[in-house]
């Protein structure tokens, strides 16, 4: 029977190996759900950081005097 989701082997340094063993293991969780948790949690970081750079070179550009206000966006009437 064919697994329902992707696999990945992956291999690793016997050190970084044990702390995610020991964290799965305090957490109640299998290695491989700790490991899936694991890389969720870096690609939001990574994403994270995309945005924070594109936020500031935005901000790098930002001239008050040719903003828009709410009003000339929405109209007068989305207050």
């Amino acid at each position: 029977m064919a697994a329902r989701n992707p696999r990945v082997v992956v291999v690793l340094e016997k050190p970084l190996y044990q702390r995610i063993k020991h964290a799965a293991r305090a957490e109640g969780l299998s290695l491989s759900a700790k490991v899936r948790d694991l890389l969720r949690e870096a690609l939001e970081f990574q994403e994270d950081a995309y945005w924070v750079r594109e936020g500031e070179k935005r901000l790098a550009t930002w001239n008050p005097a040719k903003a828009l206000t709410h009003e000339e966006v929405w109209g007068a009437d989305a207050g």
